[in-house]
């Protein structure tokens, strides 16, 4: 049979749609394939706070391991939910983000073996109701980080081994805690050698907030440098990064990765979020079309700062998944929710998360 011209032209027609057609579909597939770490994958991992119900959630957990390649335990392995009694662990929780990132072979980083919050009451009072000694309470840090880094060892790649330590007035250079009270800044020192002690190949990092406040960051950056003049194990600083639509600025975060990395040290950012509130107080509350294009332009930003220090910048981990759940819904105002990440309420990208991709 012979064919027709109509028909040849037909055929020919439909032939290049076979053929282009692949490269249409592979690219709505890969965007909808492709997650967060796949984008930065070339840069740093990016990781996200986790609790062991949302690891088993199925919804949750393809989420989790769609978009992030690291994990941390927004709770489960601080002090008081780990080491409730001095004879007495709860390792459920942690054992189960732990498993978790086996299973799937994702990055671990542990948070936090000491802090001024969330720490039990017999750490610091013996049986009497007196404060301990520094002795004793150096004791019983040693033998809290021994067991709890030990646990883990070669499951926990980094350690927020010591959280907030520094002062957030400008004129004292350490926070008042009880640990500070007790042991003076040898503390801070001691715990960094004990977690060497335990895992002497994990990174060990020390973690704050407002790092990037001038005189904080100065204070921080002293702390820093004399632990490592001293030959203390602190290997990494890691900055918390609860920021908002009007700051830092970028040029105040290059000034504070610089600043820190002049120590020879590695830099993360831990704890990620951006709230949508200019200042504390503000009573205005909701996701309004302008904050959202506040908040996506800022995201920009401090991406874009991110990229161009990758050299510096070793991680970046956001502190809870979606803005169904923020730890800054009802704080510092009660009643007031926050919209803080990059996905909303339904796990769906925010116009953020575009501005952060596409790039």
């Amino acid at each position: 049979m012979t064919m027709t011209l109509f028909s040849k032209i037909i055929l020919k027609l439909v032939c290049s749609m076979m053929l282009i057609a692949p490269f249409f579909v592979s690219g709505q597939t890969d965007q909808h394939r492709r997650g967060l770490k796949d984008y930065y994958k070339g840069y740093f991992p990016v990781g996200v706070a986790v609790t062991p119900r949302q690891l088993a959630d199925s919804a949750q957990k393809n989420f989790i391991l769609k978009h992030f390649n690291s994990l941390t335990a927004e709770n489960a392995m601080k002090m008081a939910p780990i080491h409730p009694k001095e004879n007495s662990f709860f390792w459920t929780d942690a054992d189960a983000i732990v498993n978790f990132a086996q299973q799937y072979k994702l990055k671990l980083r542990g948070h936090t073996l000491c802090w001024h919050n969330q720490t039990p009451r017999w750490m610091f009072y013996d049986q009497a109701g007196n404060l301990v000694s520094k002795e004793v309470l150096l004791q019983r840090l040693k033998a809290h980080i021994y067991a709890v880094v030990g646990r883990y060892k070669g499951k926990v790649y980094a350690w927020d081994v010591v959280n907030e330590a520094v002062a957030d007035e400008p004129d004292r250079m350490f926070r008042n805690s009880l640990w500070y009270q007790i042991c003076g800044e040898d503390y801070i020192f001691k715990a960094f050698q004990y977690a060497h002690e335990a895992d002497p190949k994990a990174i060990l990092f020390y973690n704050d907030y407002n790092t990037e406040y001038p005189r904080k960051r100065e204070h921080i950056y002293q702390l820093l440098k004399k632990m490592r003049d001293a030959g203390i194990p602190v290997h990494a600083v890691g900055l918390q990064a609860h920021w908002s639509i009007t700051n830092p600025s970028k040029q105040e975060l290059e000034s504070t990765i610089m600043r820190y990395a002049s120590l020879g040290i590695k830099i993360q950012i831990t704890e990620l979020d951006v709230s949508i509130y200019a200042k504390d107080s503000d009573s205005a509350s909701g996701f309004t079309p302008e904050r959202e294009q506040q908040q996506a332009a800022q995201y920009l930003s401090i991406f874009k700062a991110f990229r161009e220090h990758r050299k510096q910048i070793h991680g970046v981990t956001f502190w809870n998944l979606s803005d169904r759940y923020s730890w800054l819904d009802n704080f510092p105002v009660r009643g007031r929710k926050n919209y803080p990440l990059l996905f909303d309420a339904e796990l769906q990208p925010k116009k953020a998360y575009w501005e952060v991709v596409n790039f």
